[in-house]
Parts: C-alpha cells; structure tokens; sequence
C-alpha cells in the first residue's frame, strides 16, 4: 500500500489566495471600524503590559491572525524554493 502524502501547514497555506488573505486581514484587522480597531486597541494593550483579561488575549489572536498569516505567506512567496500557487 502507498501512503498519501498529507500536506503541511504551510503547504496549505501557500494555497490560500493573497486577496483572501488581505480581504480577511483588512476585514477582521479593522473591526470595528469605530471608535477603533480592536487589533490597534489590543496591541496598545500589549505594549503597556495590560493585555491579562483572557477575552484581550482571544481578541488580539481573532484578529490579529490573519494579519499573521499574510505575511507568513508573503515571506513564503520571496524564498527561494517556494512554489508560487496560480490564483
């Protein structure tokens, strides 16, 4: 029996568009839009030693992930030997 290969993380990251991923980022980096972005609030936080409260802490990765995983992907994209997906 052969075994299938599974993909890696961050194969499957590599197949995700970079307009999902900037779309997502703006969307959920920015929310809300008033009177300001829980992202820019929670890193705020951050920087004064005041994120503690776990419902910050969710925050901040909520909306702070996909912000991660756009410039994981745009890292990925200039090293050398990374396959570039067709969007």
């Amino acid at each position: 029996m052969t075994e299938k290969k599974h993909p890696t993380l961050l194969e499957r990251l590599d197949g995700i568009s970079i307009s999902a991923l900037v779309v997502a980022s703006l969307l959920l980096g920015l929310a809300p839009f008033v009177p300001e972005p829980h992202l820019w609030q929670k890193l705020k936080m951050l920087a004064a030693g005041e994120l503690v409260r776990p419902i910050d802490i969710f925050d901040l990765l909520m909306h702070g992930t996909p912000v991660a995983l756009l410039i994981i992907r745009l890292v990925r994209m200039w090293l050398p030997g990374v396959r570039e997906n067709a969007e």
